[in-house]
Formats: structure tokens, C-alpha cells, sequence
């Protein structure tokens, strides 16, 4: 058996749903970074287990939980609010860690928007590290999201997990997406400024981790990105195949780049020294 971490923030639509899907394990401890809304109160109904603690980045809350919070089984999952476990994937994590080599598996998310799996533009299989052996996996901060360390070999697992992205309406997504914006333009800059692209692993990584990161690393550095990744989702990816759901999926991520870019650019001019500037001389009129 494994336990099961979700991290919640102001979740009171998503949490019922995420904690019913959890509960295929007997230990599920919910991470509250004190919501101001109902989702303590909602949590705390259910039989697991509910910790708060604020919220500093992304990277940063799953090193204390990992550290500080307590589980009854040696093999973690991490759940976020508005993804699901299924029963199936619950069976894959059960056989998974009987494994004696692996340390931890990338689990690929099923993008749900409008109701539909948004299969072709979202990059399917994006994945991400969420079953792990606990002191052998941990998390460092990058842009508004975070970067798993690995300490051992990792794995693939088969099964994927539904993310409905937008569950709780558009504005909250434009809402979420604008901060996360900021974060992502702070890194770009990180970026942009330390790194190169690593065209080895961008031609030929040996995984879909290391040739999407490449990818990033690349596209950060594009002329007219917003629009040229508008056309890489829809057209190259087959957005288009998507129907209406995947021409508003591509629209939503190129204006998220396009915000991106904006504050880079806000970030910069913040970031040049203020010229000197000398007072004028007044005229004898003006005085």
C-alpha cells in the first residue's frame, strides 16, 4: 500500500471529489496552505487527515510536507485538488512498488477542458513525478511550478490520471494564470540569462522529460512565441482535431505566453538603473 498527499488552496469544488478518488488508500493526509474558503471544513468531514501550512512556493510546501508530515506507508502518491486517482491507476502504483530498482514513476495527466480530454495539444503524455519512495525524491522551485531531484532510477507508469484543468470556471483559470505568469517570466529571465539548449537531449533524450525541457529551453528563446506556439499546438499538434475545446485550449496557452513575455519585458525594464538625471535649469521667466 502507498499513502496519498493532496495539496489543496482554496479547493472547497474540487477537494470532495479528489479526496473520494484518494481514499483506495487507508492513508490520505490532506496539505491545506490555509484556504479561505470551505475546503478545511469539507476535508475535515472525510476520515483522513488534514495539516495547514503556508504556502511559499510550490517546490518549497512539498519539501516540508515530505519532511514534516508523517506517512503511514514508505511509497508516496502526490494528488493535487483538481486531479483524480482512478482505480486503475491505483492497481499500476500497487504493482509499481513492489518494484526493487525504481525509485519513483512519471505518471502522464489526461487534460480534461469543456468537458473533453484534450489529448492532441496538451503534449500528451506530459509527465509528471507523483509516486515516489519517501528521502528519495525531492522538489526545487522553477517558475511557478516546481522540479523534481531524483535519487535513484525512475520509471514510467502505464496508466494515466485525469486533471481537469479549468473545474472551476474560466475566470479562475485567467485569474491563476495571470500569478503563475509572473513566476514563469522570472524564471524565462533565470533562463535566458544561465542557459544554453541542450540540442542533444532536445533531438535525442532518451525520455519525454528530458526532450520536453529542451523544448522549453528552445521556445523560450523564440521570436513571436505566443503566436508561433498558437500554431505549434493547433496545427502541428492537431489542436485543431480537438474541436472547439481545442481551439479555445490553444488560444487560453498562447495568451499565457504572451502574458509570459510581457512581464519579461516589464522585468527588464525594472531591472535597468534609473538614469541620472540632472535638475533643469530654470529660466528667468519660470522663476
Amino acid at each position: 500500500m502507498f499513502s496519498i498527499y493532496i495539496l489543496t488552496y482554496n479547493e472547497e469544488i474540487d477537494i470532495a471529489e479528489a479526496i473520494e478518488s484518494a481514499m483506495l488508500s487507508d492513508d490520505v493526509v490532506v496539505v491545506d496552505s490555509f484556504s479561505r474558503d470551505l475546503t478545511v471544513e469539507i476535508a475535515s468531514s472525510y476520515p483522513v487527515r488534514v495539516v495547514q501550512h503556508e504556502f511559499e512556493s510550490h517546490g518549497k510546501q512539498r519539501s516540508w510536507m515530505l519532511k514534516e508530515v508523517p506517512t503511514k506507508y514508505e511509497w508516496v502518491y502526490i494528488l493535487e485538488a483538481d486531479e483524480r486517482m482512478t482505480k486503475e491507476l491505483f492497481a499500476e502504483c500497487l504493482e509499481a512498488i513492489q518494484s526493487t530498482e525504481a525509485i519513483g514513476y512519471y505518471v502522464a495527466e489526461r487534460v480534461m477542458f469543456m468537458g473533453k480530454w484534450i489529448r492532441r495539444s496538451t503534449q500528451y503524455p506530459r509527465y509528471q513525478m507523483r509516486l515516489f519512495k519517501k528521502g528519495k525524491v525531492w522538489f526545487t522551485d522553477y517558475g511557478h511550478t516546481e522540479r523534481e531531484v531524483c535519487d535513484g532510477l525512475t520509471g514510467f507508469l502505464k496508466e494515466t490520471y485525469p486533471h481537469y484543468t479549468c473545474s472551476k470556471g474560466l475566470s479562475r483559470w485567467i485569474e491563476k494564470h495571470n500569478r503563475y505568469s509572473t513566476d514563469e517570466a522570472e524564471e524565462t529571465i533565470r533562463q535566458l540569462d544561465r542557459g544554453n539548449i541542450n540540442w542533444r537531449n532536445l533531438f535525442l533524450g532518451s525520455t519525454e522529460i528530458e526532450r520536453r525541457r529542451a523544448l522549453k529551453d528552445l521556445s523560450l528563446r523564440l521570436p513571436l512565441r505566443p503566436i508561433i506556439r498558437w500554431i505549434y499546438m493547433y496545427f502541428i499538434l492537431g489542436g485543431i482535431l480537438d474541436g472547439r475545446a481545442g481551439f479555445t485550449w490553444c488560444t487560453l496557452q498562447a495568451f499565457y505566453e504572451y502574458l509570459i513575455l510581457v512581464k519579461v519585458r516589464e522585468i527588464r525594464l525594472l531591472q535597468r538603473p534609473q538614469e541620472k538625471r540632472t535638475p533643469e535649469k530654470l529660466t528667468a521667466k519660470q522663476i
